[in-house]
């Protein structure tokens, strides 16, 4: 009894892990995959990775590369006079309901 009481208030927290370029993975949850000039691309929670034998590497977003959703925590950010969206240091843009990956200088 003294055990339970001591745990009920504790709360679980997701923790949210971004990998480095280049860093090799095991297993990638519900993603989704998508090609993009010949080459697979496989999204989840906003990383994208590549195949890479049996596992997967994480890779940097390819510029032209859609997505329907951004996950939870994306920013809106105005820079002249266009609206972008960025999140985990990919930059997109908004069009016919779809976020395109582009290149911000």
């Amino acid at each position: 009894m003294v055990l339970f009481g001591a745990t009920a208030g504790v709360q679980a927290h997701k923790i949210k892990v971004h990998h480095k370029h280049g860093t090799v993975v095991a297993k990638v949850h519900h993603p989704k995959v998508l090609v993009h000039k010949g080459v697979n691309y496989y999204y989840a929670n906003g990383i994208w990775y590549r195949p890479y034998g049996r596992k997967y590497v994480v890779s940097r977003a390819p510029i032209g590369i859609r997505v329907k959703y951004l996950p939870r925590g994306f920013r809106k950010v105005r820079i002249n006079g266009i609206k972008y969206y960025t999140y985990n240091g990919v930059w997109y843009t908004k069009n016919r309901g779809y976020f395109t990956v582009v290149r911000v200088s």
